[in-house]
């Protein structure tokens, strides 16, 4: 199977999905809501933690995909 139709249906369902969560109202359910509540990010632990993840993700994508 071509890589670039897993890639796009996944990145598809995945948008279909985000758009009806945000138009159902239902609290909790889109994908911000989701990584919030996974790492605490109300406390200030879980602030640092997404910070250093997210910055951590974040360096090594654009080094990967810039520099490959």
């Amino acid at each position: 199977m071509d890589s670039n139709i897993v890639w796009s249906t996944l990145f598809g369902a995945g948008v279909a999905y985000e758009a009806y969560t945000i138009l159902n109202k239902k609290n909790g359910d889109t994908l911000s809501e989701r990584t919030r509540t996974w790492f605490h990010t109300r406390t200030k632990a879980g602030k640092i933690v997404f910070s250093v993840a997210w910055i951590t993700f974040a360096t090594w994508y654009l080094i990967h995909i810039i520099g490959g």
